[in-house]
């Protein structure tokens, strides 16, 4: 077998930066890709997505222009040149991506699919042939697939998932979404932007379950008297149809659509890996169990990325190779329980929350003191007309530090960034509040809302 220092599977968003940093040190490391490099945020994930709902942000930008002044025409919506523009930046993320990976002297990028035949040794079978490789340290990066639900009837129904929903060819009459998270509602808002009806049914009695019922709620409004229509506590007894007719059956009715996506949850890609020949475990959905160093249960093989299950984004993938990189190499002895979380849903307006939210202080028990100010008494958003949603934040009573964060409004991932860097400088709420911030500003709604405070 092929003997390298280090073996790498998948080249996501840990996978590819650990790949060139491990090479830049000498160690000889393979790279093993079975799709496209870039993983699913190159290619299926941030970068198409958020592409696509700049489009669907500036057509109903154009729709709504009256309320600014400006008579225009109806926006009209060319999925063709949309597509054609997402393809363009798509493809030279990826293959600027791929040129860079061919380049590192210490490093080799082998296309094909990998699975272990033994503790740290794999077989990669590829279009070159079949190879046996052996390392003296493995990192799976494999991320995450869509969970195709267990409804009756689906596996004969013409469905769509994050991987081919970009690639439509025509405006759906009608989408139907199954899932009220991320994927669901971005999914959601991009198409009926587009020009699409869009109903989202949701098994929970909340879209976007994890956040507090004031987020979730308020969201569910702006998105409702855009056109959206929403399905609460749906229970799908089974599904059928053909292209351009699909039929959900519910408790009680029946909902017909053009198009149908699946957008409920995500699992790992760990199918084809064989983990049953390392004594890798992994937990009741079948996401890798790793420990604080982000190693698994077979000494020497380390799991980055979304396939470890927690938060599935971007920015966390890459912060496992930083934290596993600084371990390895520069023996930091950085856990994984030091990060602070922070997120952002590409709605309009967006969501961007890091730290704790309402519930989750309450279940750890912290005195807390709360912050909030709606976004129609935030300057900035009223002169720009999108004054929708609000901000709040969680603060320690006794030591004046921000617990949490959420803002729901324009640039809200923005907006989140600066109150994140405050926290990670320990500063005390009152520093933002006191600050003077360039007005008229988004940011300068900070100090707003750190004059707010209330019990919580």
């Amino acid at each position: 077998m092929e003997k390298f220092d280090a073996i790498i599977i998948g080249s996501g968003q840990s996978g590819t930066p650990l790949a060139f940093n491990l090479a830049g040190e000498g160690w000889k490391t393979a790279l093993i890709e079975k799709n496209l490099p870039g993983g699913s945020c190159v290619n299926y994930g941030c970068t198409p997505t958020k592409t696509m709902l700049a489009s669907a942000h500036l057509a109903h930008r154009v729709k709504n222009a009256g309320a600014l002044g400006i008579e225009t025409e109806t926006a009209v919506v060319n999925l063709e040149k949309i597509r054609a523009r997402k393809e363009k930046i798509t493809g030279e993320f990826r293959e600027g991506l791929r040129q860079k990976i061919k380049s590192p002297p210490n490093l080799q990028y082998i296309e094909g699919r990998a699975s272990f035949s033994g503790k740290k040794e794999l077989e990669i079978k590829g279009p070159d042939g079949d190879r046996g490789l052996k390392g003296e340290k493995v990192f799976i990066n494999t991320g995450t697939e869509p969970r195709i639900p267990d409804i009756p009837g689906l596996e004969n129904t013409p469905y769509l998932t994050n991987l081919n929903i970009m690639d439509l060819e025509e405006i759906p009459s009608h989408l139907l979404i199954i899932g009220g998270g991320f994927v669901g509602l971005e999914m959601a808002q991009m198409f009926h932007r587009f020009g699409s009806r869009v109903t989202v049914l949701q098994r929970n009695p909340q879209l976007l379950p994890s956040e507090d019922e004031d987020v979730a709620s308020s969201l569910q409004d702006i998105l409702s008297e855009e056109g959206i229509e929403f399905i609460l506590n749906a229970r799908i007894k089974g599904a059928s149809g053909e292209k351009g007719q699909v039929l959900l059956e519910l408790e009680g009715e029946k909902i017909s659509g053009s198009h149908l996506l699946l957008a409920a949850g995500r699992v790992p890609a760990v199918k084809e890996l064989n983990l049953s020949h390392t004594g890798i475990e992994t937990d009741n959905r079948g996401f890798i169990q790793i420990n604080q160093w982000l190693e698994t249960t077979c000494p020497g093989i380390f799991a980055l990325g979304d396939v470890k299950g927690g938060p599935a984004f971007t920015h966390i993938s890459f912060d496992d190779f930083r934290l596993l990189f600084s371990n390895l190499v520069h023996n930091k002895n950085l856990p994984l329980e030091d990060r602070l979380l922070s997120y952002t849903l590409f709605t309009d307006p967006q969501l961007g929350r890091v730290g704790l939210s309402e519930k989750e202080a309450q279940r750890n028990g912290k005195d807390i003191l709360r912050a909030f100010v709606p976004m129609n008494r935030v300057a900035r958003a009223r002169e720009i007309g999108e004054n929708r949603g609000f901000m709040k934040a969680l603060i320690d009573r006794q030591t004046e530090k921000i617990l949490g964060f959420t803002m729901l409004g324009p640039e809200g991932g923005e907006i989140m960034g600066a109150v994140q860097m405050a926290m990670l400088g320990n500063l005390p709420y009152t520093t933002l509040r006191d600050t003077p911030l360039a007005h008229p500003t988004l940011v300068e709604s900070l100090n707003n809302l750190f004059s707010s405070i209330q019990e919580g």
